[in-house]
């Protein structure tokens, strides 16, 4: 299946280069000044505001490389902001302490990419902001065109002041799927499909043309309950209890300007100059030409080291060398070999495991996992290598925006289990997919032909469609990997096959109904799970913390890029009009690359809006 799909990308990747060659060189260039334009040390003036700029990606890994450069080289926009969430939360307890911060300024909106700025990842950072506040330092927002993200973060703040044409839209949440069943049976591409659990809803969008009745549950349960965490915290935040708030949105009296004064979400309306002119008096500055004294959440996070650790938070690369923790981020789709930038690999974060647990100075692993899963075969390469890891050391899972599927098989050992309320995890199931293009082929004249040696010696073929027997051995593959699975938790989680299963299925919970299933063990952050490993391998305090995967070096993000930009020796002319047609489809289904062709995947993209 991965030669059809590579076979099947190569024209489309010949698109590209015809169309973006000539933008490589200015990329590269684009490229080179993001790597050496690292953000400087800022001075922080006595009595300046921190401005917590949300036109950024809160991703929980660092950034390997700034992707917000090639974006601006072909767009001509500006280049997208990034940063990492244990990095805000931190910065954000240490302005809290800190006596030259004299209050905060949130603006903008949020602009997420890939698996970043989840909602539990903004659960994490709004905690931090209640921190501060309840530092006694002010809190200001001034939004001009807000959505939930943005809404959920700003009603903490003291005084919300909205742009006077400004608005803001928190409808609720909606996960709307997309389908490709039709599109695969225009061009003549057959798909077959087994999975283990009626919620294992991943294979729908190839075999079905909606949602299935046991996925539309299972929807309305975690979407009900993330809704309800959101809705209530900001309902609280703006003195108004819950229900009350669902009216008033519900009756479409809460979007615009003046109805938003009028419910009390919030507190005025004024525009740009006149915040900047009220914060000016505010931090003594009278020049009109001069800026209101502030840091910019970047650069203020830049000059952390130099500041004393906030208590709640552990200080990076600081102290004695006794012993460190690793944290190791585990983000993106989990895929086998080596992986990308945006995925993990399995043979690449074993390896990585595998050098930490061998590692004297390493006493904990912290592996911060925001993941829908994938491989099955990668899952448990990194599941084995945790395993023996936790023979020696202390291994914390901290569960991020997604620990679903795969992404729940690698936590499943560990010496504890940390999640936030709104991380979708569980999804306990697998399942596995047979493409066939015998359809397609015939349409542009083609034929196949064949000579074997064995029942089974073409199965992997894509030319025809899977026989009966071969569907069966299929299931008997499944069925074997969701029994491992159902294995894995069990062990790990001190649960008996038969309980597991009840919440198994493929079911996706939060992680507030997961700590009452028994899925994991407390709520809390990034912080809270490092705050344990360090205590669990009686640490000092002065620990250090360092990270993987780290920061590539320029020439090997350089052969990266050309690599990724290398077309197919074995592209086929007669396959670009497909690739036109479905070349979104094409890419993402190169991450499935398992060599057993088994999934422990979360639905293929669970897109809440």
């Amino acid at each position: 299946m991965k030669s059809f799909f590579s076979s099947f990308l190569g024209s489309f990747t010949a698109l590209i280069l015809f169309v973006f060659g000539g933008g490589l060189l200015l990329f590269l260039g684009v490229l080179m000044a993001a790597s050496f334009g690292e953000q400087p040390q800022a001075t922080v003036k006595s009595g300046s505001y921190l401005v917590f700029d949300l036109s950024t990606n809160i991703t929980d890994a660092p950034a390997q490389i700034e992707t917000g450069a090639l974006i601006a080289a072909f767009t001509g926009g500006d280049v997208p902001s990034q940063l990492q969430t244990r990095l805000v939360t931190r910065a954000l307890h240490e302005a809290a302490a800190d006596d030259r911060i004299e209050g905060m300024l949130i603006k903008g909106s949020f602009a997420p990419q890939g698996y970043g700025t989840s909602f539990a990842a903004l659960q994490e950072v709004r905690r931090a902001l209640e921190v501060f506040k309840k530092s006694g330092k002010p809190i200001r927002a001034y939004l001009q065109y807000a959505d939930t993200r943005d809404f959920y973060i700003a009603s903490v703040a003291d005084d919300l002041a909205l742009d006077p044409n400004g608005m803001v839209f928190m409808p609720g949440l909606a996960s709307e799927g997309i389908f490709f069943k039709g599109l695969f049976d225009k061009f003549g591409i057959g798909v077959q499909a087994v999975k283990v659990g009626e919620f294992k809803s991943a294979v729908e969008p190839y075999t079905r043309t909606d949602f299935s009745p046991e996925n539309r549950v299972q929807l309305e349960s975690l979407l009900g309950e993330l809704w309800d965490e959101m809705r209530d915290t900001v309902a609280e935040a703006r003195q108004m209890n819950g229900q009350a708030f669902q009216a008033l949105i519900d009756s479409g009296k809460s979007y615009i300007a003046e109805d938003l004064v009028t419910a009390n979400l919030v507190d005025r309306l004024v525009y740009t100059d006149e915040v900047l002119q009220d914060l000016k008096e505010k931090t003594g500055v009278s020049d009109p030409k001069t800026p209101f004294k502030q840091v910019n959440l970047p650069a203020y996070i830049s000059q952390i080291p130099k500041v004393s650790a906030a208590p709640e938070e552990t200080p990076q690369e600081l102290g004695a060398a006794k012993g460190r923790v690793a944290v190791v981020y585990a983000e993106g789709v989990i895929v086998d070999g080596s992986g990308t930038p945006t995925s993990v690999g399995g043979e690449k974060f074993a390896r990585e495991i595998r050098r930490l647990r061998q590692d004297p100075a390493v006493k904990a692993i912290v592996v911060r996992v925001n993941s829908p899963g994938g491989s099955a075969t990668a899952s448990e390469h990194i599941l084995r290598e945790l395993r023996l890891a936790k023979e020696t050391i202390p291994v914390v899972i901290s569960m991020g925006g997604y620990a679903a599927s795969g992404g729940y098989w690698i936590s499943t050992h560990a010496s504890r289990i940390f999640a936030e309320p709104l991380t979708i995890t569980g999804s306990i199931g697998v399942y596995g997919y047979a493409f066939n293009i015998a359809e397609l082929s015939n349409d542009f004249g083609i034929t196949w032909d064949r000579v074997k040696t064995g029942k089974y010696a073409d199965t992997l073929s894509i030319s025809r469609p899977k026989t009966e027997d071969e569907i069966a051995l299929m299931e008997r593959m499944t069925n074997k990997i969701y029994e491992d699975f159902i294995e894995r938790t069990a062990e790990g989680r001190a649960m008996q096959p038969a309980a597991v299963r009840t919440i198994a299925g493929g079911r996706v919970w939060t992680g507030s109904q997961a700590l009452e299933l028994g899925l994991v063990d407390e709520l809390g952050g990034l912080a809270d799970a490092i705050a344990y490993a360090a205590q669990s391998a009686e640490l000092a305090k002065g620990f250090r913390v360092s990270e993987f995967p780290a920061k590539k070096e320029l020439a090997e993000v350089i052969a990266e890029v050309l690599e990724q930009f290398q077309p197919s020796a074995t592209k086929a002319g007669w396959l670009n009009k497909v690739s036109q047609e479905a070349s979104k489809v094409v890419s993402e289904l190169e991450q499935f690359n398992d060599p057993r062709g088994v999934y422990a995947r979360m639905p293929f993209d669970l897109l809440i809006k």
